[in-house]
């Protein structure tokens, strides 16, 4: 069963240094409540691991949506995602030597991290190469398998997943509303630590078990959410 913290407590848990995981696309299923406690408390030194930098401002008005926030703040070290285009900060970031930005595809970032969750060694992919994105730190080597080369690219894992759910049930099941599953459902299963924000906590049982798409297993602590 995991445990039912405050937003301070959990980000607390979260060191200098970390390696992060942050579910989400563009701020779609991203946990903003945990981000915005992570922003306050201004832990530094942070790799994030996350589909994309988000953006300067947010559907609902806000700044610094999902984690823009730790980018403006300049709480991160080093962002391996797939697109940064829509936040000018982390270009700008990168350009001054600040930030180490690694892009990786999008279906080769989720497939790297899903390797990572269950324990396999790598990912074979075609995707990039003959580029330059086959001398990527991501890249082990080149293979070749019955004369077709492919990139083998490394497993990904971190120390902490960030993730963002719509209902969680008493024993940390999630269900994920409509695609704000998205990264979210490889995450849980790619970190040593996992903590999840609710917007709504529900009873054992609410949640139908066909429905469940983070077991609860995978859940260390829930943040968050509107009984």
């Amino acid at each position: 069963m995991p445990k039912f913290i405050s937003f301070e407590e959990a980000a607390r848990r979260i060191p200098a240094g970390a390696a992060i995981m942050v579910g989400g696309f563009m701020g779609c299923g991203s946990p903003h409540g945990l981000l915005a406690e992570l922003a306050r408390l201004g832990t530094g030194g942070l790799t994030l691991i996350c589909n994309d930098g988000a953006c300067p401002f947010g559907p609902d008005g806000s700044e610094y949506y999902g984690v823009a926030k730790l980018i403006h703040n300049r709480q991160v070290k080093k962002l391996i995602a797939t697109h940064v285009g829509l936040n000018p900060e982390v270009a700008a970031q990168m350009i001054e030597g600040s930030l180490i930005v690694e892009l990786i595809p999008q279906g080769s970032l989720a497939e790297m991290i899903r390797a990572g969750g269950c324990g396999l060694g790598g990912v074979l992919t075609p995707t990039g190469l003959g580029t330059i994105m086959q001398d990527a730190p991501h890249v082990h080597s080149i293979v070749e398998i019955d004369g077709v080369q492919y990139l083998l690219e490394r497993p990904i894992r971190a120390d902490f997943a960030l993730l963002g759910g719509h209902s969680i049930d008493r024993a940390g099941n999630i269900w994920y509303k409509g695609t704000t599953r998205n990264f979210n459902l490889p995450m849980a299963m790619a970190a040593d630590v996992v903590i999840a924000e609710a917007e709504h906590i529900v009873d054992i049982g609410a949640i139908a078990p066909e429905n469940v798409m983070t077991s609860g297993i995978l859940v260390d602590y829930v943040v968050g959410g509107l009984e």
